[in-house]
Parts: C-alpha cells; structure tokens; sequence
C-alpha cells in the first residue's frame, strides 16, 4: 500500500463533487491529498475555480478558504488519476430501486477510453441496488478496473463532521489488495476509531439499506409508543427515554417526533423492501415501518385539530426534513404544514433560508 500510495503521488478523483462529494475532497486535501473533483455542471465547476460558491453545508465555506482542489468538468481529466471515487446521484425508481445512470456515464466513458495499462481503483461511494456493483465488475474486467462499494453513512447538515468521526467504515472490496487502499485512505483522514467492517460488495450494498432500515424503524417504533403514550394521557418523552435507558435498545432515535424523511431514509427502507421481493421474502418490517410513518403524520393532525380551533395560527420553525438541512424531499414537517392550511389554519413558516424559501413558495401560498 505505501509503495502504490507513493506511485500515486496521493492523488485521488472524485467523480461527483455535490454536498457529499466535496466534503469528501476537501477532508482529503486537509491532510495532503491531491484531489480532482469532476463535476458535469460547467457553471458550478466555474464558481468553485472562482471561489464563488456559497454552501449551506456546515464547515464548508471555511474549507474552501483553506484547502484546494484540482476541479474539472472533463472526464478525461478524471479517469488519469489510478484511484477514482464516484459519488453522483443515484435517484429512486418508480419500482424503488435506483436509478444507476449517472454511473453508467461514467462507466461509457471508461469504456470509450479502452482498457489502462495501470491498475485503477473505482469506487462507488453512492447507494445502488444490490448485485449492480458485480455486474459493473463484470462488464470493467477487461479495463483493468477494480471496483469496490465504499457507501458513507452522513446526515445533511453534518457531513463534514459525520466524514470525520464516523462509527463505521463500510467497505465492499474488490479485492484485499482494494480493501487495504479504502481502510488507509481512511485512516489518513478519519479523526474517530471507527470499526473497518470489510466484505464483499453485494454484502456491503445490504448492509448501506439495512443499517438505514433499521434506523426508521426505531423512528417509526418511537412515534408509534409516542402516539400510544399522548392517548393515555401519559408523556411520550419519559416513557421513551426509559425505553432508551436499556443497552440492548439505547436512546438514539428513540424519541417522539416527526416522521422521518429525507433524501436516504424512506427510499433507503423501500429498496430493502423490494430486494426482498426479489428474492422471495416479504420484509414486512420495512412495509410497516413505511406504513407507521405516514399514519404518525395522520395522528400528529388528528390531535392537532382536535385540540386547536381554525383561528389558531400556527408557527413552524423550519418544513425541512430536519433542521440542520435544506431539503425538503419526503419532509413530514412541510406534509404537516400543507395538510393543516388545507384544512384552513394560518400557517407561518419561519425558516427564512432562501434556499428553502424558493423550494416552499409554490407548494404553500
């Protein structure tokens, strides 16, 4: 690993260099790594050459003063480098699985290419659908590709933070020779001592949903004994913190509140539910948990209703799916918000976040 970290000069592409991606390049180049971050948009590559881009993403602007990237928007540029991260979007299908074709760009491009001479490492640092990092094996053998799945485990809001002090470092290898590139690029950057859990790549895809999935049902268990609880006139927060108070069960995500929502979580919990499907197994857990987060909302306006008159305002601090975040996707606060002026409440919105404002305006008058 020294000798080829060495022969790399520690260079690294990141294909993608969206919120994720970025804050992937930038903990890189804190601590020495010659990074080249591709991105197709032409204007944004052209703001962060200028220095002109404005994140929302906490830390961000302040690494941008101090630490640089090599940017570009030529895939050419990219595929040089021995060592290539790919962290673009990978939307939900219609039949909740994932929508892989920005990775199939990059894949035509290594194609159109031919095969290298060196060893390269591809790495894809995005969800997909279990068994497409095999068959994207299969189809890179002969162009002296290696790939690996190397999915992180980041909140919006945090993802800097997250990067650093992570809990877990999930490696789906190629080989043990991809293994040990992963774990010490890692190690270079990583301020935590988190557990480097190493195994194959479609291991690995289950377990990126399977962690997520487990997380939403905590979420969508805590909401249901919080609804439970409010009904019988107990208080949804002691029983829950003593719920949490058992080490087999533990407090984080055991607390009531919103539904969750997000860019990962409910697509994240879909997808399993559909792997499952595929192989022959009803994972109905997961198609619970689902269920249980719409019919929380459903309670939440239930109760509100009932104990507030039409001429209450109502005042939301913020409709994105959390706080730390701008993204409104699958938000059960906005859901929350958009039923109740339905209904005739005055709603105000307090989150006066531009970003979040030019979302919002056409969904809520």
């Amino acid at each position: 690993i020294i000798i080829y970290f060495c022969s790399m000069n520690k260079k690294i592409s990141i294909i993608g260099i969206g919120k994720l991606g970025l804050c992937f390049g930038l903990n890189l180049s804190k601590v020495g790594w010659k990074v080249q971050g591709m991105d197709v948009d032409k204007d944004y590559i052209n703001k962060l050459k200028k220095n002109t881009f404005n994140s929302s993403e906490d830390g961000v602007n302040e690494y941008l003063q101090n630490y640089k990237l090599d940017y570009t928007s030529d895939i050419k540029q990219a595929l040089k480098n021995n060592i290539i991260f790919i962290v673009v979007p990978t939307p939900s299908t219609d039949d909740f699985k994932y929508d892989h074709t920005y990775i199939e760009n990059v894949v035509e491009a290594i194609i159109k290419e031919g095969p290298s001479k060196e060893r390269k490492d591809l790495i894809i640092n995005c969800t997909t659908f279990p068994k497409y990092c095999d068959d994207l094996q299969n189809r890179l053998k002969d162009y002296n590709y290696y790939v690996s799945y190397n999915p992180e485990f980041i909140a919006q809001g945090t993802i800097i933070k997250d990067q650093l002090y992570c809990d877990n470092v999930l490696i789906g290898e190629a080989d043990e020779f991809a293994g040990d590139l992963i774990q010490n690029i890692y190690k270079s950057f990583v301020e935590s001592d988190p557990i480097y859990n190493r195994m194959s790549r479609t291991e690995a895809e289950i377990t990126k949903l399977s962690v997520n999935c487990f997380l939403t049902t905590k979420i969508s268990f805590a909401n249901m004994v919080g609804d439970i609880a409010s009904r019988c006139n107990a208080d949804p927060d002691v029983v829950l913190k003593a719920v949490g108070t058992d080490s087999r069960i533990g407090n984080k995500y055991i607390r009531p509140g919103f539904g969750f929502g997000g860019p990962c979580f409910p697509r994240d919990n879909r997808a399993l539910a559909k792997l499952g499907e595929e192989v022959g197994i009803e994972a109905l857990i997961s198609k619970a948990t689902d269920k249980m987060n719409d019919l929380h909302l459903h309670y939440q306006i239930e109760d509100f209703i009932k104990n507030n008159s039409k001429e209450a305002e109502v005042d939301i601090d913020y409709v994105t799916y959390k706080k730390e975040s701008i993204s409104i996707e699958e938000s059960q606060q906005l859901k929350f918000a958009i039923e109740l002026q339905k209904r005739g409440y005055k709603i105000n919105i307090k989150d006066n976040r531009k970003d979040v404002i030019n979302q919002i305006k056409d969904v809520i008058q």
